[in-house]
C-alpha cells in the first residue's frame, strides 16, 4: 500500500513538473516576443526624436536616402515598394506551384513516389538562403539576361524566383498535409456520384482544405516578406519606387544588412533608422499573421 502512495506521489510530481515546464516554456515565447516589441519601440521612438526626422516625411515622403550626407530622405515606401515587389513574384512562383505538387502528392503520386518527392522537396528547406542567394546571380541572372538585356546584374525578378524557390517546400509540405488530412468518405462520395479525380480534387478536396491552404500561403508570404539574405545579393540597393522585375530594388530587409554592416555610426540617425524600418517590417509580418488566423478561424472545417 506504501509502495503504491510512493507511486502516485511520483507520478504526480512527474505529471506537475511537465506542466511546469510546459508553462515556463509558453511564457518565455511571450517574454522574448515583449522584449522585441519593447526594444523596437523605444529605439523607433528615438529615431523620431532626432530633429530632421518626422512622421509626416517618414509616411508621406518617396524618397529613401538616409546615407547621403546632408541630403538626407526618410520615406519608406520604396523599401516597401521593393519588398512587396520581390514578394508579388515570389508568390507568383510558389504558390500555384506548391498547391498543383501538393496536390499530385495528395491524390495522384503512389505511395512510393510521395515517400521519394516529399522529402525531396523539405531538403530544399534546409539550404541556407546565401546559397539561393549565389545560385540566383550565378544561374537565374544570366538565364533571364539571354531572354532579354533589360534585366542588368541585379534585378528584382531574379531574387523574387530565388525567393520563390526557397518558400516553395512550406507551400507543398503545409498544403499536402492539409489535403490529406481531408476524411477519405469525401473523396468516395464524390467519386460515387461519377466524379474524376480530377473533379474530386478541385471540386471537393481543395475547398474541404482551404483554411490550411490559405495558411500555408501567408506563411510562406510572411517567409518572403522576411528573406534577409536573397534580396541583398540578387536584388541590388537602390531604394526605388518600381513595378519593373527588371529594376533593382532594396527591400527593408536589404537596408537592414546594408545599416549592420557597420558603415553607419551606431549613434547616428542611419543606425537608429534600421530600427523604424524594422519596426515596419514587424507590423506588415504581423499583420499577415493576424491575417492567417482569421482565416484558419473563419474557413475551418471540422469532421467527426
Amino acid at each position: 500500500m506504501l509502495g503504491r502512495q510512493k507511486s502516485v506521489a511520483a507520478r504526480t510530481l512527474r505529471e506537475r513538473l511537465i506542466v511546469a515546464m510546459l508553462a515556463l516554456a509558453a511564457t518565455f515565447s511571450i517574454f522574448v516576443t515583449g522584449t522585441i516589441i519593447v526594444i523596437l519601440t523605444k529605439e523607433t521612438l528615438g529615431f523620431f526624436a532626432f530633429p530632421d526626422v518626422t512622421l509626416g516625411e517618414f509616411f508621406g515622403s518617396f524618397e529613401w536616402n538616409p546615407l547621403l550626407g546632408s541630403e538626407k530622405h526618410f520615406g519608406i515606401w520604396p523599401l516597401v515598394s521593393g519588398t512587396l515587389l520581390v514578394m508579388a513574384i515570389a508568390a507568383s512562383f510558389a504558390l500555384p506551384i506548391g498547391l498543383i505538387t501538393a496536390v499530385y502528392l495528395s491524390e495522384y503520386a503512389s505511395p512510393r513516389v510521395r515517400s521519394v518527392l516529399k522529402p525531396a522537396l523539405e531538403i530544399l528547406a534546409g539550404i541556407p538562403t546565401v546559397v539561393y542567394g549565389f545560385f540566383a546571380l550565378t544561374v537565374i541572372t544570366p538565364m533571364l539576361q539571354k531572354l532579354t538585356p533589360a534585366f542588368g546584374s541585379y534585378n528584382a525578378m531574379s531574387a523574387g524566383l530565388a525567393t520563390g524557390i526557397m518558400v516553395l517546400p512550406i507551400v507543398c509540405s503545409m498544403s499536402e498535409d492539409s489535403l490529406r488530412a481531408v476524411p477519405r468518405s469525401l473523396r468516395d462520395g464524390a467519386f460515387a456520384l461519377g466524379g474524376t479525380r480530377f473533379d474530386v480534387s478541385v471540386k471537393v478536396v481543395i475547398p474541404a482544405a482551404l483554411s490550411g491552404i490559405v495558411a500555408a500561403f501567408l506563411l510562406a508570404i510572411s517567409r518572403a516578406v522576411g528573406e534577409t539574405m536573397i534580396v541583398p545579393l540578387a536584388a541590388g540597393g537602390i531604394a526605388q519606387i518600381t513595378a519593373n522585375p527588371a529594376a533593382e530594388v532594396q527591400t527593408m530587409t536589404a537596408y537592414l544588412v546594408q545599416i549592420f554592416l557597420g558603415d553607419a555610426p551606431a549613434t547616428g540617425v542611419e543606425y537608429k533608422s534600421s530600427y523604424a524600418v524594422a519596426a515596419m517590417l514587424f507590423v506588415m509580418t504581423f499583420a499577415l499573421t493576424m491575417v492567417g488566423q482569421w482565416t484558419l478561424r473563419r474557413f475551418r472545417e471540422e469532421y467527426d
